[in-house]
């Protein structure tokens, strides 16, 4: 038996399709830190939901105190922005779950309506998502958090997961400002500057629109690539003040 875990703060537009996506599943718990949207309403909706309310302890924390309360060991952990496909589901469904295996999900990611097939931690994004909490879990880190898959057997399933991290420019802005202080905070002590802050900033410009092609994506890619760089800036511009060395 699989748990299905999902984190949510003002998740309204997207979590209605994300939890049609998991119906098949016996549990669904939905962790709420602080919606003031319909978010929570809509969770209640569905009769597979559990919904829970507790403080954001940062997300690699959070996520394990999620699964911390599942009723069943074999964890599926997605974001309240992704969903699964029928195909998806019926491939999680059907595994013969191994203790000593991890399954990554082939996640599409998705802007302006359009699958982004470039551009940095775009594409290609396998990403570990079902796993056995008895056996691993995923980092503490605030953001950009992973489950650990040291010595443990990785199984990429085929079935879509679709993302759309990003509905407007605003959710840009709201993103860059949360994870640009989770990352200051993560990183408090480590050596930054506006100088680095600078370098990191057009390195991840570059990265993005020409090594990993976000040229390609017309006007999208471009979008996406100043998005990375102006999120690196301001991480390490943030780390800066934060240290006081500015």
């Amino acid at each position: 038996m699989i748990t299905v875990t999902i984190l949510t703060k003002n998740s309204a537009d997207t979590l209605g399709k994300t939890l049609e996506g998991v119906q098949r599943f016996p549990e669904v718990i939905v962790m709420d830190t602080g919606s003031i949207d319909d978010t929570k309403e809509i969770a209640r909706s569905f009769a597979n939901v559990r919904l829970i309310e507790e403080k954001f302890m940062g997300f690699g924390k959070t996520h394990n105190r999620a699964s911390s309360l599942a009723s069943h060991k074999w964890i599926l952990s997605i974001d309240s922005d992704e969903v699964l496909s029928a195909e998806l589901a019926e491939e999680i469904l059907s595994l013969s779950l191994e203790n000593g295996t991890v399954y990554s999900l082939n996640r599409h990611n998705y802007f302006n309506d359009k699958w982004m097939k470039c551009c940095s931690g775009w594409y290609p994004d396998p990403v570990i998502r079902l796993y056995n909490r008895e056996v691993t879990a995923f980092t503490d880190d605030e953001v950009h958090e992973k489950v650990l898959a040291d010595q443990l057997r990785v199984i990429a399933l085929k079935g879509k997961l679709s993302h759309t991290p990003y509905r407007s420019i605003e959710s840009f802005l709201q993103k860059m400002q949360l994870y640009s202080t989770l990352f200051a905070e993560q990183n408090a002590g480590k050596n930054s500057s506006l100088g680095k802050a600078l370098v990191h900033g057009c390195t991840a410009f570059l990265r993005s629109y020409i090594f990993k092609r976000g040229f390609l994506g017309g006007k999208e890619g471009l979008i996406i690539s100043l998005y990375n760089a102006h999120a690196t800036y301001y991480k390490y511009l943030k780390l800066a003040f934060r240290n006081k060395t500015l």
